[in-house]
């Protein structure tokens, strides 16, 4: 399975990134970093410069289609910028027009809301996206996992970092179930 790690240039939340990565290496899958810009990523943690990682596809020079899935990993400024992305927003959105499906960490449902899909949903993020969420049409829930079936396509969320084993465990049975 071919799976759409979309960032910023900048501002990813290193651990977001790397284990929903790794878990999807893991379970044999192929994650492919989509961003922006080519070149290089900065990752962070917190508010600190972490590593930076290889961009392997941009935006506008790839498809939704190419994916069997796409995830989102959180950081604060991370998802701020893709939803100033023209590009980023549209190729977040195809992936919901298309059925495939989605997941989201932390601030990167902030990303869905500039998609307009998150309407109708019943979704989890870090507490300061609440109001955003339930703004844009969406439920907002706080759980360490959800996974919401509305629509044509399966969406997994989770809050922080503390449910990523979570999170890691629900996107894949979810995205192999949607690809099967």
């Amino acid at each position: 399975m071919r799976i759409a790690f979309l960032t910023a240039p900048e501002g990813v939340e290193q651990v977001e990134l790397t284990d929903p990565w790794q878990a999807a290496v893991e379970a044999g899958h192929d994650p492919v970093l989509v961003s922006t810009k080519p070149g290089e990523v900065q990752a962070f943690h917190h508010l600190d410069k972490a590593d930076t990682f290889t961009v392997d596809e941009v935006v506008g020079e790839t498809s939704a289609g190419s994916f069997d899935g796409l995830v989102l990993p959180g950081g604060v400024a991370n998802p701020d910028f893709l939803r100033m992305n023209p590009k980023a927003v549209a190729f977040v959105r195809d992936f919901f027009e298309q059925g495939r499906p989605v997941a989201a960490i932390c601030h990167a449902p902030w990303t869905l809301v500039e998609a307009d899909v998150v309407r109708g949903r019943v979704l989890t993020s870090w507490p300061s996206v609440r109001t955003d969420i339930r703004n844009a049409g969406g439920t907002w829930v706080d759980e360490q996992v959800k996974i919401c079936d509305h629509g044509p396509n399966k969406l997994v969320t989770s809050r922080k970092p503390d449910d990523l084993k979570a999170f890691c465990t629900a996107f894949l049975e979810v995205f192999a179930k949607e690809t099967a």
